[in-house]
């Protein structure tokens, strides 16, 4: 996957089937469903992949047990399924995670014991395992640092884990492997229309600022909490559809959380669920709902945000965390369908929404990683019919995404590579250096920073430190110590020089100190 080929497939392609704005996982989906249908297909990113929301989430594939509580039986059911055909598809990507929900009074094993078997029912032949009820000394065993007093015991369930900018790589890929051209760092500018309908888009290569007219029968709206942009662009008089809202995860190391289990708080101030979860070797908490004006490629966390994690999660522990024990600290925004009379975010439904407008644009929002599927075949199969494309089926519930593989060593470092494993091993075999890590405290080396600029498109030292190796999120610091190398490295491939290593540097710095507490 080179973007130079991308770029020539746009350069000489007169016509496209289908042309989607947003690299994100909706929009990746898409485009996988599309190039699968044999449609020809054109995604076009403002930024890099999964640069906002999707790389920001609380890294679970799973139902919903809060839809549940909610009554949204509906959306439940859907991500259940989808949680397990994603498990299947990607299993270097993702795998089943067992959580712990302790009870401190003595109604609530049972309270929620109930509403995780109907979970487990809802899952049917896709469930990941079945739910038990825990004494509290088996509770300890899986929580050992979980406050024991006035414990009760605990409800153990079963959900899915995954590692969401990873996927969207492998989304890309495996869209380009069905014949998409996918292009980052090309941001749509300006809609085409000709008799009152969309007939295409202007981008704008910014990598080579370069603009582009590109004609295409029909244009998917897939670009998350900034979709009103996209639809001022068609109507300047449109309504605003999304209300974005602020979720926000602190990451520490696994002392403050040993063992393999993850934790579920099941209400907490705002009535939202709070989760502990085991990822790359350290902790994710979160998260937070907080309604947020105006959408930001870069959201920060907020004090009371961070003070919200905080304290909830030392409520359940006994071993507590400050601010200085934090590793990385991230917010990633909610596209949210807009509800008339509903202010409260964490109450606003999770469902998606797909909206055509008079002049043939096809908008899809809403919706979360887990049925980003779901999603992107209701999208395009509502493209084929605006766009008078002719009906093809849909093939995504059976495609295996890039990198699959049969069976998966989860000791193996670069197993979250999946099938390309064994090929950066073959990278840096003639050259030792390549094995080195980035950094004393992370888990990736340089090899993985040259695989990333051949192959996956990689344009800046953040694309590499945030999205192809996932260190900014992991541990802020850190990731800031080796942006020097990283950039070095990618200077050296793509034949830079030392003016573009000292602004990459920069630029990365600048955004990574928005990490640190």
């Amino acid at each position: 996957m080179q973007r130079e080929a991308m770029l020539h497939n746009l350069e000489t392609t007169t016509q496209w089937d289908i042309i989607i704005i947003g690299g994100g996982s909706t929009g990746l989906g898409s485009a996988v469903d599309a190039a699968s249908r044999g449609y020809r297909t054109l995604l076009l990113e403002k930024y890099d992949f999964a640069k906002g929301t999707s790389s920001r989430s609380t890294k679970l594939v799973h139902g919903g047990v809060r839809y549940l509580a909610q009554g949204n039986i509906k959306l439940v059911m859907e991500a259940l399924k989808e949680r397990g055909l994603l498990l299947k598809n990607a299993p270097h990507l993702s795998n089943n995670l067992p959580f712990i929900v302790p009870s401190y009074k003595w109604w609530e094993k049972w309270y929620y014991g109930v509403g995780l078997r109907i979970y487990d029912l809802l899952a049917g032949k896709l469930s990941l395992g079945k739910t038990a009820l825990l004494s509290k000394s088996k509770t300890l065993h899986y929580l050992p640092l979980a406050e024991p007093v006035s414990l009760y015991g605990g409800v153990l369930y079963h959900d899915g884990q995954f590692d969401d900018a990873r996927l969207a790589i492998n989304l890309a890929q495996t869209a380009v492997e069905n014949g998409a051209t996918i292009l980052n760092y090309a941001g749509v500018i300006n809609l085409v229309k000709s008799n009152g309908k969309i007939t295409g888009v202007v981008v704008n290569d910014s990598i080579n600022n370069k603009q582009f007219e590109v004609s295409a029968k029909i244009v998917i709206n897939a670009t998350g909490v900034f979709t009103d942009e996209i639809l001022k662009m068609d109507d300047h008089h449109q309504h605003h559809l999304v209300k974005p809202s602020q979720g926000v995860h602190l990451v520490v190391d696994k002392k403050f959380f040993p063992g393999h289990h993850a934790l579920m708080i099941p209400k907490t101030e705002d009535g939202r669920v709070l989760f502990a979860v085991p990822w790359h070797d350290k902790v994710v908490l979160g998260t937070t709902d907080t309604p947020i004006e105006k959408a930001s490629p870069e959201p920060r966390p907020l004090k009371e945000e961070i003070d919200f994690i905080i304290r909830h999660f030392n409520k359940y522990m006994v071993k507590d965390i400050n601010a200085s024990d934090v590793k990385s600290v991230f917010a990633g925004l909610r596209p949210l369908v807009k509800v008339p009379g509903k202010k409260n975010t964490a109450i606003m439904p999770r469902d998606h929404t797909i909206v055509v407008s008079p002049n043939n644009l096809v908008t899809i929002t809403g919706g979360k990683w887990t049925t980003y599927r779901k999603m992107a075949k209701d999208a395009v199969d509502r493209a084929e019919k605006v766009g008078q494309l002719g009906k093809r089926e849909c093939v995504t519930e059976n495609l295996h995404i890039h990198g699959w593989m049969d069976e998966v060593n989860n000791t193996d470092p670069l197993h979250f590579y999946g099938s390309d494993a064994e090929h950066i091993r073959e990278l840096m075999m003639p050259d030792r250096s390549l094995t080195v890590r980035l950094h004393p405290n992370l888990i990736y080396c340089k090899g993985e920073v040259i695989w990333a600029v051949r192959n996956e498109m990689a344009m800046t030292v953040e694309d590499v430190l945030a999205r192809r190796t996932r260190s900014l999120f992991l541990d802020a610091r850190a990731a800031m110590e080796a942006a020097p190398t990283v950039a070095e490295l990618m200077a050296r491939e793509m034949n830079k020089g030392e003016a573009w290593r000292r602004e990459q540097v920069e630029a990365f710095n600048k955004i990574a100190s928005g990490y640190l507490l």
